[in-house]
């Protein structure tokens, strides 16, 4: 009975053990077969993606950059084809001896050959090392006349930036070279294009307008096997070349510019009085941008570095300057807008003035004599502006100089590097310098001296706003389509049409008249700072003011020398500035001239304006070509 009862027992037990490894089984063979269901029904598409991705891969190009073209369509900064030299890592069986061959080759140096080992090794073994970014032709010929031997290496045919002008637009347009980390940080367009030898901008316009120059890459699509090898590539993408931005800059002026300055340190600025299109806007000295495209080897870097001219510093946005007489036409003009003065007010000059046992003097020793607004203006008597500015106080003169531009951007944010300068009141003393005005820095800041700073830029458009019988203008350096012909605009001044975008700059019309004449006169007539470089041709007439600059202050016993500047250490002579428009009877544009240490305004930088204004009017010529065409 014991032993019936204790196998039926067992036959239950092995029964339902065998029902739980049945059941166990349907339930896994069913979640299997869900799973293969669910993997190759619903999410095919999602799998088929990761096997692609794994058995496709794209290569990225460089981007092909868009130009930078002058307003007559000249290429000033575009694209060169140029020979490079890539090796495929994971295509070559030994990287070594490949490079060892390369190296007699191409007669690379150790330390060439070492930064391209270290740049492999910090590389994915499938993304493309770039050996040489610029071969001459014989080594191109070279190098395709060994590659049965090297296996990997890739002669190519690419693309580099090229600036045709060399040193005539460096500042103006700056110059690209190899993206840093900091570029990729702070620009995402750089980020999203970056392949492995882009070059990018790094100052200037080239920095400033980079979202529309860089363009889209080049993409190719290729079948690579489990160790990323490629096997054959599948599909090519052609990318889209950069925007191309045309400037208002005259090649041609820009080009004289240069040859005007050669050997100075300065500036030369030329404006449309009306549109406020820059025509020329140059530094000087200047270097050649195509240097730093492949990376600019240590000697030249040096000799660019450690020039005492300050080469890489642009004198037209970033130098600052004490605008000396150049000031006084905004002085004179302050004055009469504010009835401290009328034309006739008449000033004694004896070559000194003293104020609270302090002298102030005069350019001419024994003086002028006396001297009314125009001559005071013509023959530049410090005495005279002495007093306007004493009368006029500095506070006043600040509100007219800073609605002519001074103390202000010029162009905004368009480069990153310009200085707005200073026109300094009282609160700004007492606010940055702790200490209250005292009346003589009001009399110096009539002259142009003291904590006054202006850009060269900045007396261009102040020069040109005059020039314009006193209404605002916004400078532009980038061509507008939709910008209004100089002529439409100066017949809604003329007209005084309400719904102009340009303000009146002045109280009385009469008061610009006033201190435009006088700046003929100083220009154009006998004893004027400027009657040596007059033009009587008055298709090329123009009116100007000289100014001179201290950069340190005079000693008495180097009055008494009265030493010439070729006398004084460079480092010390006074700088040299000149502003004016023209032409005289119907202007049309305005430029600024600054020569670092050059002396006297009226001997070096008066001069220049005379061989410039030729070519500037006779090349408006050409541009109405232009503006003809576009109408």
């Amino acid at each position: 009975m014991i032993r019936k009862d204790f196998g039926l027992k067992k036959i239950q037990i092995i029964n339902r053990r065998m029902f739980i490894i049945g059941s166990a089984k349907i339930i896994v063979f069913s979640g299997i077969l869900f799973r293969l269901f669910s993997l190759q029904i619903n999410e095919n598409k999602t799998y088929l993606t990761l096997s692609d991705k794994n058995r496709i891969r794209e290569w990225k190009l460089p981007p092909i950059r868009g130009e930078f073209v002058d307003y007559f369509g000249n290429v000033i900064a575009g694209n060169l084809d140029v020979y490079q030299l890539h090796i495929v890592p994971e295509q070559v069986e030994d990287f070594k001896y490949v490079m060892i061959r390369l190296k007699e080759i191409l007669s690379l140096s150790d330390k060439e050959f070492s930064k391209i080992v270290k740049k492999k090794n910090s590389q994915k073994p499938w993304q493309t090392l770039i050996v040489s970014e610029n071969l001459s032709w014989e080594q191109f010929i070279k190098v395709n006349s060994y590659l049965y031997e090297l296996v990997g290496v890739k002669p190519v045919l690419s693309i580099s930036r090229h600036y045709p002008f060399a040193e005539n637009y460096t500042h103006v347009l700056g110059y690209v070279s190899q993206a840093s980390e900091s570029d990729l940080l702070e620009n995402k367009s750089i980020k999203d294009k970056f392949v492995p030898g882009i070059k990018v901008g790094k100052i200037g316009l080239e920095k400033t307008f980079e979202n529309d120059l860089i363009g889209t890459n080049d993409v190719q699509r290729y079948e690579v096997n489990a160790y990323g090898k490629r096997i054959s590539q599948l599909d090519y993408q052609k990318g889209v070349k950069g925007k191309t931005i045309k400037l208002t800059v005259d090649t041609e002026i820009q080009k004289m510019c240069n040859e005007l300055l050669i050997d100075k340190a300065g500036s030369i600025n030329v404006m449309d009085i009306y549109t406020g299109e820059i025509i020329a806007m140059y530094s000087s000295p200047s270097f050649d941008p195509n240097l730093f495209l492949f990376g600019i080897n240590e000697d030249d870097w040096q000799l660019i570095r450690n020039n005492p001219l300050k080469p890489l510093t642009n004198k037209s946005l970033s130098g600052l300057y004490s605008p000396g007489s150049t000031i006084k036409p905004i002085v004179a003009l302050s004055a009469l807008e504010n009835k401290i003065i009328s034309p006739n007010f008449t000033v004694l000059c004896k070559g000194k003035t003293e104020m609270y046992g302090h002298t102030y003097h005069c350019w001419k020793k024994k003086g002028h004599g006396y001297m009314n607004l125009r001559n005071a203006i013509k023959q530049s008597c410090d005495t005279y502006f002495y007093e306007v500015a004493r009368k006029l106080g500095v506070d006043r003169l600040e509100k007219t100089a800073s609605k002519f531009g001074l103390g202000n951007k010029v162009l905004g944010d368009v480069f990153q590097i310009e200085k707005r300068g200073l026109v300094p009141t009282t609160i700004w003393k007492k606010n940055n310098l702790g200490s209250g005005w005292v009346l003589g820095e009001t009399m110096i800041t009539g002259i142009g001296q003291g904590y006054i700073q202006t850009t060269p830029l900045q007396l261009c458009m102040m020069t040109a706003q005059l020039a314009n019988g006193g209404h605002k203008i916004f400078p532009k350096i980038v061509v507008d389509d939709n910008q209004k012909t100089a002529e439409n605009i100066k017949y809604e001044i003329e007209n005084a049409i309400t719904n102009m975008t340009y303000e009146p700059l002045f109280e009385e019309k009469k008061n610009i008249n006033i201190v435009l004449d006088a700046m003929f006169s100083s220009t154009n007539e006998v004893r004027g700072t400027a009657y040596s470089s007059r033009i009587k041709d008055s298709k090329y007439q123009f009116a100007g003011k000289t100014g001179t600059s201290q950069v340190k202050r005079i000693t008495e016993r180097q009055r008494e020398l009265e030493l010439k500047t070729s006398e004084i250490p460079y480092e010390e002579r006074d700088h040299a500035l000149f502003v004016a428009f023209g032409p005289y009877k119907n202007p049309r544009y305005a430029l600024s001239i600054v020569v670092e240490h050059g002396g006297s305004g009226s001997s070096t930088a008066a001069p220049i304006a005379k061989k410039l204004f030729k070519l500037i009017i006779d090349r408006h010529e050409e541009r109405k070509k232009i503006i003809n065409k576009k109408a």
